[in-house]
Protein backbone atom coordinates (compact mmCIF):
# COMPACT_ATOMS: atom_id res chain seq x y z
CA UNK A 1 0.00 0.00 0.00
CA UNK A 2 0.68 3.44 -0.62
CA UNK A 3 -0.05 6.91 0.94
CA UNK A 4 -2.22 8.70 -1.18
CA UNK A 5 -0.84 12.77 -1.10
CA UNK A 6 -3.56 14.84 -2.21
CA UNK A 7 -2.86 17.16 -5.19
CA UNK A 8 -3.28 20.79 -5.55
CA UNK A 9 -6.32 20.86 -7.89
CA UNK A 10 -8.10 18.43 -5.42
CA UNK A 11 -8.03 20.73 -2.15
CA UNK A 12 -11.51 21.74 -1.08
CA UNK A 13 -11.56 24.70 0.96
CA UNK A 14 -14.28 25.99 3.23
CA UNK A 15 -14.97 29.00 5.08
CA UNK A 16 -15.65 29.41 8.76
CA UNK A 17 -16.58 31.80 11.35
CA UNK A 18 -15.77 32.11 14.96
CA UNK A 19 -17.36 34.17 17.69
CA UNK A 20 -14.80 35.07 20.00
CA UNK A 21 -16.94 36.38 22.28
CA UNK A 22 -16.22 34.94 25.95
CA UNK A 23 -13.97 32.55 24.89
CA UNK A 24 -10.38 31.20 26.22
CA UNK A 25 -7.70 32.42 23.91
CA UNK A 26 -5.14 29.44 24.16
CA UNK A 27 -8.21 26.79 23.36
CA UNK A 28 -9.46 29.03 20.34
CA UNK A 29 -6.06 29.28 18.94
CA UNK A 30 -5.29 25.73 18.99
CA UNK A 31 -8.47 24.95 16.92
CA UNK A 32 -8.07 27.72 14.45
CA UNK A 33 -4.56 26.37 13.74
CA UNK A 34 -5.88 22.87 13.55
CA UNK A 35 -8.05 24.07 11.04
CA UNK A 36 -5.86 26.41 9.12
CA UNK A 37 -3.30 23.32 8.55
CA UNK A 38 -6.14 21.23 7.41
CA UNK A 39 -6.03 18.29 10.17
CA UNK A 40 -9.43 17.72 10.88
CA UNK A 41 -9.58 16.69 6.76
CA UNK A 42 -9.17 13.32 6.01
CA UNK A 43 -7.13 14.06 3.19
CA UNK A 44 -4.41 16.26 5.25
CA UNK A 45 -1.28 16.10 3.43
CA UNK A 46 1.49 17.67 5.59
CA UNK A 47 3.48 19.76 2.91
CA UNK A 48 0.00 21.55 0.83
CA UNK A 49 -1.90 24.42 2.06
CA UNK A 50 -5.19 22.40 2.49
CA UNK A 51 -7.17 24.11 5.39
CA UNK A 52 -10.18 26.04 5.45
CA UNK A 53 -10.27 29.59 5.67
CA UNK A 54 -11.44 30.95 8.85
CA UNK A 55 -12.76 34.51 9.78
CA UNK A 56 -12.42 35.44 13.53
CA UNK A 57 -15.00 38.14 15.00
CA UNK A 58 -15.02 39.73 17.99
CA UNK A 59 -11.18 39.33 18.95
CA UNK A 60 -11.56 42.13 21.30
CA UNK A 61 -13.68 39.76 23.68
CA UNK A 62 -11.66 36.78 24.01
CA UNK A 63 -10.84 35.73 27.77
CA UNK A 64 -7.70 34.84 29.16
CA UNK A 65 -7.08 32.93 32.51
CA UNK A 66 -5.47 33.39 35.75
CA UNK A 67 -3.01 37.01 35.43
CA UNK A 68 -2.68 36.50 32.36
CA UNK A 69 -3.97 39.98 30.97
CA UNK A 70 -1.44 41.61 33.63
CA UNK A 71 1.58 39.05 33.74
CA UNK A 72 1.39 37.93 29.63
CA UNK A 73 4.16 39.67 27.90
CA UNK A 74 4.32 40.68 24.12
CA UNK A 75 8.15 41.58 22.92
CA UNK A 76 8.95 43.05 19.51
CA UNK A 77 12.53 44.82 18.31
CA UNK A 78 12.83 47.76 16.54
CA UNK A 79 15.91 47.11 15.23
CA UNK A 80 18.08 49.34 17.02
CA UNK A 81 20.20 48.44 19.82
CA UNK A 82 18.61 48.15 23.04
CA UNK A 83 15.37 48.48 21.03
CA UNK A 84 13.55 45.80 23.02
CA UNK A 85 10.06 46.49 23.50
CA UNK A 86 7.35 44.83 26.01
CA UNK A 87 3.24 45.08 25.88
CA UNK A 88 1.13 43.17 28.73
CA UNK A 89 -1.91 41.18 26.91
CA UNK A 90 -3.57 43.54 28.64
CA UNK A 91 -2.50 46.60 26.98
CA UNK A 92 -3.08 45.07 23.19
CA UNK A 93 -6.35 44.50 24.13
CA UNK A 94 -7.56 47.78 25.17
CA UNK A 95 -5.18 49.29 22.76
CA UNK A 96 -5.96 50.15 19.21
CA UNK A 97 -5.12 46.51 17.68
CA UNK A 98 -6.63 44.34 19.86
CA UNK A 99 -7.05 41.36 16.86
CA UNK A 100 -3.20 41.15 17.35
CA UNK A 101 -3.48 38.59 20.34
CA UNK A 102 -5.44 36.41 18.30
CA UNK A 103 -3.10 36.67 15.58
CA UNK A 104 -0.12 35.87 17.25
CA UNK A 105 -1.46 33.21 19.38
CA UNK A 106 -2.41 31.51 16.38
CA UNK A 107 0.81 32.19 14.63
CA UNK A 108 2.76 30.59 16.72
CA UNK A 109 1.01 27.78 16.43
CA UNK A 110 1.27 26.95 12.96
CA UNK A 111 4.40 25.80 11.42
CA UNK A 112 7.85 28.56 10.65
CA UNK A 113 8.59 28.66 7.16
CA UNK A 114 6.81 29.65 3.93
CA UNK A 115 4.07 27.26 4.42
CA UNK A 116 3.04 28.81 8.06
CA UNK A 117 2.88 31.96 6.00
CA UNK A 118 0.83 31.07 3.44
CA UNK A 119 -1.50 29.03 6.00
CA UNK A 120 -1.90 32.44 7.84
CA UNK A 121 -3.07 34.15 5.19
CA UNK A 122 -6.51 32.47 5.30
CA UNK A 123 -7.00 33.75 8.76
CA UNK A 124 -8.98 37.07 8.59
CA UNK A 125 -9.36 38.53 12.35
CA UNK A 126 -12.22 40.94 12.60
CA UNK A 127 -12.23 43.29 16.02
CA UNK A 128 -16.32 43.99 16.10
CA UNK A 129 -18.96 41.76 14.97
CA UNK A 130 -19.01 42.58 11.16
CA UNK A 131 -16.85 41.27 8.59
CA UNK A 132 -16.36 41.82 4.78
CA UNK A 133 -17.04 38.08 3.74
CA UNK A 134 -20.44 37.65 3.72
CA UNK A 135 -20.04 36.38 -0.44
CA UNK A 136 -18.08 33.27 0.86
CA UNK A 137 -21.33 32.17 2.25
CA UNK A 138 -18.97 30.99 5.53
CA UNK A 139 -20.13 28.59 8.06
CA UNK A 140 -20.49 29.26 11.57
CA UNK A 141 -18.00 26.83 13.77
CA UNK A 142 -19.12 27.34 17.36
CA UNK A 143 -15.77 26.77 19.77
CA UNK A 144 -17.59 27.73 23.25
CA UNK A 145 -19.53 24.72 22.97
CA UNK A 146 -17.33 22.01 22.39
CA UNK A 147 -15.92 21.91 25.60
CA UNK A 148 -17.44 23.70 28.96
CA UNK A 149 -14.04 24.66 29.61
CA UNK A 150 -13.89 26.61 26.15
CA UNK A 151 -15.66 29.62 27.41
CA UNK A 152 -15.36 31.91 29.90
CA UNK A 153 -18.26 33.72 31.94
CA UNK A 154 -16.16 36.55 34.26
Amino acid sequence: MKTYSITHAEIEKKWLVVDADGVVLGRMAAQIAKILRGKHKPSYTPHMDCGDNVIVINAEKVKLTGKKLTDKIYYRHTGYPGGIKSRTAGQILSGKFPERVVLKAVERMLPKGPLGRAQMSNLRVYVGPEHAHEAQNPETLDIASMNPKNKRSD
